[in-house]
């Protein structure tokens, strides 16, 4: 589904027209409020939102739904009769996915729209883990803390994939030299008690979410 915020009734009913013709499912509003009543019936996988409405513009909009955890991932699209590097640079900084400037073609539009699904889709299919301000990206093999990129070593990755991968589990310190270090350093824990010391460090704040489990060895806190 794609929500159209527009408040010209005669460009509304033509987007509309274009998307649907195209197979999308697509629902128009002519001004703010009547879009936030549709996002309370169900979410959309884009938006197109015009900067200059009547009520609310659409740069509140979109600070209002990129503020917001349920929608500050869906794509936007931000449309404009202004076309100013102004309004451009504005939109994207608040995290617009593309932009439009009037008057543009239905064809461009629909291969935009088109374009940021599959990007989006894209964002999608690579997984992310996640504990507080830790996000580890598996098909980039990449760990960042509160947006910083952390820099890892291999068992250091390894141990933190792991505690991602199952959250709240208690590991032993035998467990984890068998799982990450494959039994290369059987019966000697301190090699884990070294890592997790480094790997803490390195995460900073978020450093404290690998907990001490006093007497058997480590957890990951359950923390979103």
């Amino acid at each position: 589904m794609i929500y159209c915020v527009e408040d010209e009734d005669s460009a509304r009913e033509l987007i509309l027209y274009t998307l649907q013709a195209s197979g999308f499912e697509a629902k128009g509003f002519a001004r703010g409020a009547l879009f936030w009543d549709g996002m309370k019936e169900a979410k959309p996988d884009l938006i197109l939102l015009d900067i200059m409405l009547p009520d609310e513009d659409g740069i509140s909009i979109l600070k209002k739904l990129r503020a917001n955890t349920e929608t500050k991932s869906i794509p936007v699209i931000m449309t404009t009769a202004k076309g100013t590097e102004y309004d451009k640079v504005i939109g994207l900084d608040l995290g617009a996915d593309d932009y439009l400037a009037k008057p543009f073609g239905m064809m461009e539009m629909v291969a935009r729209v088109k374009a940021v699904l599959r990007r989006t889709r894209e964002k999608e299919d690579s997984i992310l883990l996640r504990a507080g301000d830790i996000v580890l990206d598996e098909s980039r093999h990449q760990v960042t803390e509160a947006g910083r990129t952390i820099d890892l070593t291999l068992k250091e990755y390894d141990l933190l994939h792991l505690f991602l991968r199952h959250p709240g589990r208690v590991f032993t310190r035998d467990e984890l030299l068998s799982l990450v270090w494959q039994a290369e350093f059987f019966g000697e824990t301190r090699t884990v008690d070294v890592h997790i010391g480094t790997l803490r460090t390195k995460l900073g704040k978020d450093g404290a979410l690998i907990q001490t489990v006093r007497g058997v060895g480590y957890r990951m806190e359950v923390r979103l």
